[in-house]
């Protein structure tokens, strides 16, 4: 698949490209708005990355132009970080909007989540791919382990319901597990302190839960 880095800044773009290439995307790049649209003409794209602010054309008039002629995907890339500028963003055209600073592979993942080619979710402020055991926090990798995980997502797939010790417990580390259901308390203690004391609320004698939204 074919896709287009725009940005003003030569480093950024050696970075995301990188990670793109290494992800077996193939990568055409822009150091302006006019390069930028040279590119969109003259190639067959699958998704364009467009920095808001470039020289000669800015992002958002790349995006509008984009838009207006195709149906390209685009992720915004800005170090504009207010409601106002997301609203801007995404109203001129743009799929999704990232702000700098960023981790690249949280980038990577907006572009499989725009091009369809991941089952990524945010829970809160985490951001869960279960298909590589991933977690982010605010696009920081957290660096949970695989009984971490498991404990995760069993919350996050009974999301608003108390599971008990024991029922985490076979849940996880199965029937045959000899162990103590402390374990679980131990396990919710190291996860909380990776993922933050706010994502999981203890009922007491009782168990474990995700809350739901409002």
């Amino acid at each position: 698949m074919n896709i287009l880095v725009a940005d003003d800044s030569p480093e950024m773009v050696q970075i995301v490209s990188a990670y793109l290439k290494k992800d077996g995307f193939t990568v055409y790049t822009a150091l302006d708005g006019e390069a930028a649209l040279d590119i969109f003409y003259q190639e067959k794209l699958d998704l364009a990355i467009i920095d808001w602010m470039m020289p000669k054309i800015d992002g958002l008039d790349v995006v509008r132009t984009i838009k207006s002629e195709s149906s390209l995907k685009v992720l915004m890339l800005t170090a504009k970080s207010t409601g106002e500028d997301e609203f801007l963003s995404l109203s001129s055209g743009a799929d999704d909007y990232i702000t700098k600073p960023f981790h690249p592979q949280v980038l990577l993942l907006r572009v499989k989540k725009l091009l369809s080619l991941t089952h990524s979710f945010y829970v809160k402020e985490l951001l869960i791919e279960p298909t590589t055991l991933k977690v982010w926090k605010n696009e920081q990798p957290l660096a949970l382990t695989k009984k971490e995980f498991d404990l995760l997502m069993m919350l996050v797939k009974n999301r608003g319901y108390i599971l008990t010790r024991e029922q985490l417990l076979v849940g996880v580390w199965g029937m045959d597990y000899d162990g103590v259901a402390r374990t679980v308390d131990t396990h919710i203690r190291r996860l909380r302190e990776k993922i933050g004391d706010e994502i999981i609320t203890t009922k007491r004698g009782v168990g474990y839960l995700i809350e739901k939204e409002n």
